[in-house]
């Protein structure tokens, strides 16, 4: 029963995910800035102190939190290391600085305060045993000296003295203190949930010999290929058997012909199914090979999650409960209309035998943790239960809290989210179909300006092996430089399917967003040393990502005016400060464009009239600007960006 004594009110805490059922997300590193209205009825003086603790700590640490305006209040604490935080709020009247505070303003008015100074013995005796020695020390004096009329002037010049107030902060009064009434969560993980840098191939297409499967050995070749271009992640589709039943041969067809692969996603057949790995491409001992080779390079190996199965897959004899049956004895096959999927038979996760189901799929996960991996990219997670991934993820980082989840969601909005709240350390997005100016901005500003940014880590991919959007299929260079350049640079986290996209392949199914001739379905030979103009701007890009920390961060955007609606300008800062970008984007691939763009002088700390320079980190080339407006101009056969460092 709450206490007639405690007169605070704790309102509005944020970040707060729907009232502390789901916790936020952070990595090693990050300031967690916490914000509160806290007030009291009256004019009595009130203080306030975030709680904050980690998993494996024993006892909470606290800061004083500080009132900013109109009730407001704000504190902030550093996560340092991975796992789970928990933080919480407490306020109070403090009784010892509401005396001084009003000693204070009876004493700028003149007013005779006597007893007033008699009346804070009190608090100076109530902390006294708190205290330190030289403090006691202190105090004491206080206490004579309060007492003591013909030391008025001096008492009165320690009444509202600073040092005072510094021993009241150190030792609040805070015994009728309320506590917010839930305990919140952060979840803290490895860097690489900000900040990566993604690169997906099918390792079938490996080989160096065309119309020949590739193999993990042959994929080792590779990877110096995709380190130079600055990936740090290389994502596989389904490496597991593929099924024979329905299987789908070229561009999707029903029926497979002869010596045709089928869709890695199809998984499971003679060879077994979750945990094992398609013969073609090698065995257990060469896929580790691979894991331990990618490191080497600065690579991290992140597989496929695809929690379903070809009705060759082990499961569908050995536990024919966990598959919905319908009357004449089939399993209805995957659809997500207009899509189907013929050769996949969707899981049962709803069947009387759930626990059991729920439980090996948990074991599929772990083994493959077991093996070395630490991310999955779970494939369209939107159509299982978000209790199971919930059950799942939770699992997994109990025991490795470093591993990571990217959802494949292309999905509505509040999907999208609850996954992220379940869980999810990442997930696509809808920057594939975000265009325009207004469009861009818009998207930005709902994922870094909203709750969203507390739990929703988005990750821009231009393109994948499912999507061939409509603005890629003209093949216009220009195009395909400026989705590069703006994914790079609006978010951390980033992604492409390759080499498709380097080589602007660009050949679709008229009147859809796929690829003809899709490599879901066959294999394909590549030339994985090629080079042109745009494999040469990822590169330079990616470099830059790793270099300037302001673009490792998606929440730190803030968009810059500019006249016209063909430009858009940004920058983010780095919270230390020492990296500062501005980016500017011609998003019209045929015409140059040209605008003033305004620089945000006085969040950068310049003043109006001086000097600092802007220079090109792709072109190498840099400008001497004095202004807030700055012209700039973009044309269609260069290069229609540019990639700004601020320099001071």
């Amino acid at each position: 029963m709450l206490s007639g004594q405690i007169r605070v009110i704790i309102e509005n805490v944020q970040p707060e995910i729907d009232y502390g059922k789901f916790y936020i997300k952070r990595v090693v590193g990050q300031n967690v800035d916490v914000t509160a209205d806290i007030f009291t009825d009256g004019h009595d003086v009130i203080n306030a102190r975030l709680l904050f603790k980690h998993e494996k700590d024993k006892q909470w640490s606290s800061i004083e939190m500080e009132h900013t305006v109109n009730d407001s209040w704000s504190g902030s604490f550093k996560v340092a290391k991975q796992g789970t935080y928990t933080y919480t709020i407490e306020a109070w009247v403090d009784y010892a600085l509401n005396w001084q505070h009003n000693i204070e303003r009876k004493i700028d008015d003149d007013q005779q305060v006597d007893v007033e100074l008699l009346d804070g013995v009190q608090y100076l005796k109530a902390i006294k045993s708190k205290t330190t020695a030289p403090e006691k020390k202190y105090l004491d004096e206080l206490i004579k000296l309060f007492a003591n009329k013909k030391e008025y002037k001096k008492a009165i010049k320690e009444a509202h003295g600073k040092k005072l107030e510094a021993i009241f902060h150190k030792y609040p009064s805070d015994k009728f203190t309320l506590r917010y009434e839930r305990e919140l969560d952060v979840y803290v993980d490895r860097n690489k949930a900000l900040f990566s840098t993604w690169y997906e191939f099918f390792p079938r297409s490996s080989s160096a010999v065309e119309g020949q499967h590739g193999t993990f050995k042959e994929c080792e070749a590779i990877l110096p290929e995709i380190a130079a271009m600055g990936f740090d992640t290389l994502y596989f589709p389904p490496i597991h058997p593929i099924g024979e039943d329905f299987r789908k041969g070229k561009n999707n067809s029903t029926k497979a012909l002869p010596g045709e692969p089928g869709s890695p996603w199809a998984i499971g057949g003679k060879a077994g199914g979750h945990t094992e790995i398609l013969p073609e491409l090698g065995t257990l001992s060469d896929f580790k090979s691979l894991i331990k080779a990618a490191d080497k390079h600065g690579i991290e190996l992140a597989m496929d999650f695809a929690l379903q199965c070809a009705p060759n897959h082990p499961y569908v004899k050995q536990h024919p409960q966990w598959f919905k049956w319908r009357p004449d004895g089939s399993v209805q096959y995957a659809e997500n209309p207009p899509k189907k999927y013929q050769d996949i038979l969707p899981i049962h996760f709803e069947c009387d035998d759930w626990q059991n189901l729920w439980d090996e799929l948990v074991d599929v996960a772990l083994y493959w943790a077991k093996q070395g991996i630490r991310i999955f990219r779970v494939d369209n997670p939107h159509t299982k239960p978000f209790r199971f991934w919930e059950y799942l993820i939770a699992k997994v980082k109990a025991k490795y809290p470093d591993f990571l989840f990217l959802a494949e969601a292309f999905t509505r909005p509040k999907i999208m989210a609850q996954l992220a709240k379940v869980g999810f350390s990442q997930s696509y997005s809808y920057f594939t179909w975000r265009n325009s100016k207004h469009e861009l901005m818009e998207y930005l500003t709902e994922l870094s300006q909203t709750e969203l940014k507390d739990y929703f880590r988005p990750n821009f991919w231009p393109n994948t092996p499912d999507i061939n959007p409509y603005q890629l299929q003209s093949g216009n260079e220009n195009i395909f430089i400026t989705r590069y350049i703006l994914a790079a640079t609006m978010s951390s986290n980033i992604g492409i399917y390759g080499p498709v996209y380097e080589q602007m392949i660009h050949d679709a199914i008229i009147g859809k967003e796929e690829y003809l001739d899709s490599e879901k379905y066959e294999v394909k030979h590549y030339d994985w040393k090629k080079k042109n103009k745009l494999k040469g701007i990822i590169t330079a890009v990616n470099k830059i990502r790793h270099q300037q920390t302001a673009l490792q961060d998606t929440n730190n955007i803030q968009f810059c005016s500019i006249d016209n609606d063909n430009i858009i300008a940004y920058i983010k800062v780095s919270p230390d400060d020492k990296s500062r970008i501005l980016t500017v984007v011609n998003l019209d691939p045929y015409s140059k464009q040209s605008g003033w763009v305004q620089v945000p002088l006085n969040q950068l700390n310049i003043k109006e009239g001086a000097r600092f320079t802007v220079k090109d980190l792709v072109a190498e080339t840099a400008y001497t600007w004095d202004k807030e407006w700055n012209y700039v101009e973009l044309g269609n056969h260069g290069l229609p960006f540019h990639i700004f460092k601020i320099e001071i």
